[in-house]
């Protein structure tokens, strides 16, 4: 799977989970910051990429993911 499609895919999580428009989703927006997530949405961001991805993250280092870019970064480990 190549970075695009996982980026797709990582926003298309992001809008349902935070109940936005993919296309208010910047590449660099920080979840907290930028899109407003807050500590119960970030936990389930990580339930949700997983569950997208077929994937089991270390919950500890996934929390500290913080931006859209990093995350397409982390799951793309996973997915190697």
């Amino acid at each position: 799977m190549d970075r695009t499609e996982i980026q797709q895919r990582v926003k298309k999580v992001i809008a349902k989970i935070l109940k936005i428009k993919e296309a208010e989703i910047p590449d660099g927006g920080n979840f907290i910051f930028d899109l407003g997530a807050d500590s119960l949405q970030s936990i389930e961001l990580v339930a949700a990429f997983e569950e997208e991805f077929n994937i089991e993250m270390d919950e500890d280092k996934a929390l500290e993911v913080q931006t859209v870019s990093d995350a397409v970064d982390f799951i793309s480990v996973y997915l190697t």
